[in-house]
């Protein structure tokens, strides 16, 4: 082609490309088909992975358990008691936990024997009064009188009598005297009556009958309300060999008041019927709860059958306690609603627990539970037949799906779960079949056991394993 003219070289060399172009254009199609088959298929090994199976066997060691204390019991059917869940308080019971404490006349306090936190008896002595009320001297004036004016109709008497025996005397004088002695005798029962109600003893009395004026009195504790409810509220000391040694068992006719409040001062100036300290008497309280409106059905139902309430108390050591033997039971309902929290009240007696201890030869009491104390009401409403029941922390939820695990050695079987009714700490499975009863479920820690699994899953790390019909795991063989 060199020995050819440049002109025609020019010529052959644009003929060969037009030729080239139009051979590629009529074999398009078959051009492309080539690449399709070799490039794409590249690309899909990066794009698409190939899809991992769904894990459904977990093999933990037996250290891995004890790290996650993981604990597994077998499953059989059996009733549950739906509940609500009601919060409340623990509360004074009216009329029974404080009693408030008088002064029986006008008087000065000149004397407090009793402060707030220490424990009394009945007959102790809280306070001493001076006296200064008019009518309780002028009381004992007239009973002193009455008192020396039947000495003298009983002297009368006794000389009058001898002569209207022989005639000397009519029996009209004579029965005119026993019937002034008759008199007598009853304005001085009277007056007596009347310094007892003023908190004066008998002795006292008898000393204001032979002259010697009563100035000052003492206002003592009240008598115990119940020998029988003061046995019921003491309980034994727990059994805990490191239990203090002063702690002991209180006994029915020790303790029966301590004083919460003072209301006077020294040198307080009180009139009759005023209040001078309250008592406090914890051993008989309410639990209180705060329900809604449209719980009241629930409530009203749960205090006609008499159905048991499971209490939990805030902040209670049970451990440092005896066990609290008691079967709590609605007594009330209440027939008004609170306006600024839209609840109603019902109430629970509680029979408390307590322990005393001496400190400075003074005796001091300890109570389980004291009045604003917080507790959560499990309220019974439906009775769950024929259900499984399992620990909160055994089940793990994944969107719509809900798992527990079944325990085989070191194998574990996610088994997918009906939710008939969850509560806080329980969980309440359809007995459909799924869970087949005497299995051995994971009672805890389904939720790392998930995560472990799922991290195997991912790893490419499956456990050597395969699942029986009946729903029981074991090794490949």
């Amino acid at each position: 082609m060199s020995r050819l003219p440049r002109s025609l070289r020019w010529v052959v060399l644009c003929s060969v490309v037009v030729g080239l172009g139009w051979a590629a254009i009529r074999n398009q199609d078959r051009l492309k088909s080539m690449f399709r088959a070799s490039a794409p298929v590249a690309s899909n090994e990066k794009t698409s992975p190939a899809p991992t199976q769904e894990p459904k066997v977990l093999k933990m060691s037996q250290q891995a358990r004890r790290n996650l204390k993981l604990v597994s019991k077998p499953v059989k059917p059996q009733s549950f008691w739906r509940k609500i869940l009601v919060p409340g308080e623990v509360v004074d019971r009216p009329g029974l936990s404080d009693r408030g404490v008088t002064s029986p006349a006008v008087g000065v306090v000149t004397q407090v024997h009793a402060f707030p936190g220490d424990t009394v008896r009945p007959g102790d002595r809280l306070f001493t009064l001076r006296l200064i009320s008019e009518y309780l001297q002028n009381t004992q004036s007239e009973l002193f009188r009455a008192v020396r004016e039947t000495e003298l109709i009983n002297e009368q008497l006794e000389r009058l009598r001898p002569l209207a025996a022989n005639g000397g005397l009519s029996q009209a004088k004579l029965i005119e005297h026993e019937q002034q002695l008759k008199r007598q005798q009853a304005a001085i029962e009277g007056y007596r009556q009347d310094l007892l109600t003023r908190g004066l003893n008998p002795e006292q009395i008898g000393e204001i009958q032979e002259g010697r004026f009563i100035a000052s009195i003492d206002v003592v504790a009240p008598p115990a309300r119940s020998v029988q409810l003061l046995t019921q509220a003491q309980s034994t000391p727990p059994i805990n060999s490191d239990e203090p040694a002063s702690l002991k068992e209180d006994a029915p006719d020790s303790i029966a008041y301590e004083v919460q409040d003072l209301q006077v001062d020294l040198g307080t100036q009180v009139q009759a019927g005023q209040l001078l300290s309250v008592l406090a008497d914890h051993s008989s309280l309410y639990i209180e709860g705060h329900a809604f409106k449209r719980e009241a059905t629930y409530l009203e139902q749960a205090a006609q059958q008499g159905w048991p309430i499971e209490m939990e108390f805030a902040e209670d050591d049970a451990s440092h306690w005896p066990t609290l033997d008691q079967t709590f039971q609605i007594r009330h309902l209440s027939n008004s609603i609170d306006s600024s929290s839209r609840t109603f009240d019902f109430f629970t007696p509680l029979t408390n627990q307590s322990r005393s201890y001496v400190q400075d030869d003074k005796t001091f009491v300890v109570w389980r539970f004291q009045p604003g104390q917080r507790v959560r009401l499990h309220v019974p409403v439906e009775e769950l037949r024929d259900v499984i029941v399992v620990p909160a922390a055994a089940l793990v939820r994944e969107g719509p799906e809900a798992y527990v695990f079944q325990q085989n050695g070191d194998l574990f079987n996610r088994l997918p779960v009906h939710v008939l009714h969850e509560e806080r700490l329980q969980i309440v499975l359809a007995n459909d079949g799924s869970v087949k009863p005497g299995l051995y479920l994971a009672q805890s820690a389904a939720a790392s056991l998930n995560r472990v699994m799922k991290a195997q899953a991912a790893s490419g790390i499956l456990a050597d394993v395969h699942v029986h019909a009946d729903g029981t795991v074991h090794a490949a063989h």
